[in-house]
């Protein structure tokens, strides 16, 4: 390992020197290439860089213990040996962690839908909750949201939601939102105070660039079609809207947030990129069964990973057995607890092979 590491910090010193040079920052290509490289690498060589010095610290204290008669000086050596000896033990873990291959899509943007599951106008009253929820999240990183697609009832849920959060690394920490979301609590629509249960289905997929994904538009149809709002009533009096179906998959997309035709089709073959990317990955991730077993609930949409209890105020992660009784914080977007440990475990299991 260690001498792979050593490769590494010889690379880094050579990419520093590069992104430096007059003549490969006047090429903006290669020099953003080399850039994303360097910046790669840079948190491993820091703890690498760390672990050297801890590991010098340690054999400087042995050292003076071996050879010094000065009491004082031997118990100075002493604790710093323990020092040395716990922080080379801690930096190792950071620096196994960072050596572990990073997922190529943690820096992307995401789309994210919110689909009503069980539960009819209970269920979209709480979609509506989670795209708050994930907005807020946004906010709180100063990441961008922007609706990609909504299907909204009578009473203000969302029977479907498609939305994008631009920003760096937004996939990194919400691809562990992909799952069946459990709430209990009484009914807006419920007059008798029974509590009820009602599930959302969330799906986190990386945006797709057109370099990502290759679709022949000879297998796409673009049909176009008059907006409707609630109840199915006219709120256009032209066709804007757009529904987009790929043949092959049989992926149908259909998007009428904007006025614009032009840009509801941008909006639905955004969508549609990046369900073809995410098929073609859950296709190679099943033949990595390994692999498969080592994540905490990333892909499997069936799956139940959330409970958000109101009459306790209890929100429960069941991948990790975590309960927080604080459901109004995180429905308002302090998400980073959860998602802080689902990232622990992750890494552990994932060093545990």
């Amino acid at each position: 390992m260690f001498d792979k590491l050593s490769e590494l910090e010889q690379k880094f010193e050579s990419l520093t020197e590069e992104i430096n040079d007059s003549a490969i920052i006047a090429d903006q290509n290669r020099w953003r290439a080399l850039m994303k490289e360097h910046s790669d690498l840079a948190p491993i060589i820091e703890s690498y860089r760390e672990y050297k010095k801890t590991e010098q610290n340690l054999e400087d204290a042995k050292e003076m213990l071996e050879e010094s008669d000065d009491e004082d000086l031997r118990q100075l050596a002493k604790e710093e040996l323990k020092v040395s000896q716990d922080k080379l033990e801690e930096v190792a873990k950071v620096l196994k962690i960072r050596l572990l291959p990073k997922d190529p899509n943690d820096d992307k943007n995401v789309i994210v839908e919110i689909r009503g599951g069980a539960g009819g106008d209970e269920a979209a009253l709480f979609a509506s909750v989670l795209f708050r929820m994930y907005g807020h999240y946004a906010d709180g990183n100063r990441w961008k949201t922007e609706i990609l697609n909504a299907n909204e009832n009578e009473i203000g849920g969302f029977k479907e939601i498609s939305f994008m959060i631009q920003g760096k690394g937004a996939y990194s920490r919400l691809k562990y939102e992909s799952g069946v979301h459990r709430v209990q609590r009484v009914p807006e629509t419920e007059s008798s105070g029974r509590i009820h249960t009602s599930t959302v289905t969330v799906a986190v997929l990386p945006e797709a660039e057109e370099l990502d994904v290759q679709i022949d538009m000879n297998d796409v149809r673009i049909d176009v079609f008059r907006s409707s709002g609630n109840g199915g009533q006219s709120v256009n009096t032209t066709d804007s809207a757009v529904r987009v179906t790929h043949a092959p998959s049989g992926i149908v997309i259909s998007c009428q947030d904007e006025k614009s035709q032009l840009k509801n089709k941008d909006k639905a073959m955004k969508i549609l990129r990046a369900k073809l990317y995410d098929l073609e990955q859950s296709k190679q991730q099943a033949q990595q069964s390994a692999e498969r077993k080592s994540q905490v609930g990333t892909g499997d949409r069936s799956e139940r990973i959330r409970t958000y209890n109101y009459p306790q105020s209890r929100v429960t992660d069941h991948r990790i057995s975590l309960t927080l009784h604080k459901l109004e914080a995180v429905l308002n977007g302090s998400l980073d607890e959860i998602l802080d440990n689902l990232v622990t475990e992750d890494q552990a299991k994932k060093l545990g092979g």
